[in-house]
């Protein structure tokens, strides 16, 4: 990375961390008039940065975090998260949500939309989404790929009902979970923490009334290469500071450039840095390794994320004002 771009991401942390302590309090006392936090932790670098955030601005004792796994989550991820709230000796509980997503048919829809496309699939094997496309120029398009028990890969192409109906049923997860945190907010007279980083709320990478649901989203100002900064920082477990960032979504492993995004999270953050920023896509392009073409692509990724997600972004919309309510 050149100087200019290493300049474009610097940020004081000591600065931001005091900063956004400061916010958070004047937010709960001010705003929401809650006593605590509630935190979902999934071992992930967002959550744990979120939590520690949480900790660093109201004290160990006012935080309340949750483990929230399901079939499909990675022990891995598990491992860390369970490995973070010891580290910090937090409050937490941790609460298997697979009765209730197989009781709703999160499993079941999901996998009857797959067998649609690939016939021979079953309960036992492996699956996740694919993104592909975008930075060759073409519109988006989204792959099926399955694994049988017995090693075989399997990539198709993914009709829209397909996809529409996976994701769909693959969305129960994170609505769930935020149920669960927020009975533990009501229970508490806590509010909810939300974990997107910048490049995530910016991209709509979240589900609405999901995990971009909450009362307080303490990392939405920060590309999630200064999350990563952050969270060495901040004193996080190696675990979590080394682990690559994971959808943890689908039983078979994907990144989140793999379902979403058009680059490795490090190159994201320097294109939507430049595009905010108003940077010649030939100067990102000599940044990032690429044609001009490619960066030009890019650009034009962001932008349809941006207007293809800007609903999720929106409030309940009224048919007239009310105007004694003013929020």
């Amino acid at each position: 990375m050149n100087d200019y771009f290493k300049k474009a991401l610097y940020f004081d942390k000591e600065k931001d961390v005091e900063r956004t302590s400061n916010r958070i309090k004047e937010i709960l006392r001010d705003k929401l008039k809650k006593r605590g936090l509630v935190v979902a932790v999934s071992g992930g670098i967002d959550s744990s940065v979120s939590l520690a955030l949480s900790i660093e601005a109201i004290g160990v004792n006012k935080v309340y975090a949750l483990l929230l796994p399901e079939k499909d989550s990675s022990g891995e991820t598990g491992d860390r998260g369970l490995e973070l709230v010891k580290h910090f000796g937090v409050e937490y509980e941790e609460k298997n949500i697979a009765p209730t997503l197989e009781a709703i048919g999160c499993y079941s829809e999901r996998d009857a939309a797959i067998k649609r496309v690939i016939p021979s699939y079953n309960d036992d094997w492996k699956s996740k989404i694919a993104i592909t496309g975008g930075l060759d120029g073409r519109f988006n398009h989204f792959l099926l790929v399955a694994q049988a028990p017995d090693g075989t890969m399997y990539e198709e192409p993914l009709r829209l009902k397909e996809y529409l109906q996976i994701v769909a049923a693959t969305n129960f997860k994170q609505r769930i979970r935020k149920t669960l945190e927020y009975y533990h907010a009501d229970r508490l007279n806590y509010a909810v923490v939300g974990t997107p980083n910048r490049l995530e709320y910016d991209q709509g990478f979240f589900v609405k009334n999901g995990d971009g649901s909450a009362d307080v989203k303490p990392i939405a100002h920060l590309y999630k290469t200064q999350v990563y900064e952050l969270a060495e920082h901040l004193g996080l477990p190696e675990s979590i500071r080394n682990a690559p960032p994971t959808t943890d979504t689908y039983s078979l492993s994907q990144s989140q450039e793999e379902f979403y995004f058009a680059l490795p999270y490090h190159k994201m953050d320097i294109a939507l840095w430049a595009f905010n920023h108003e940077v010649a896509a030939e100067e990102l392009a000599k940044e990032l390794g690429m044609t001009a073409e490619q960066a030009a692509y890019v650009y034009k990724d962001i932008e349809a994320k941006r207007r293809t997600t800007a609903n999720l972004h929106l409030k309940p919309q009224l048919i007239e004002k009310v105007k004694e309510i003013q929020i």
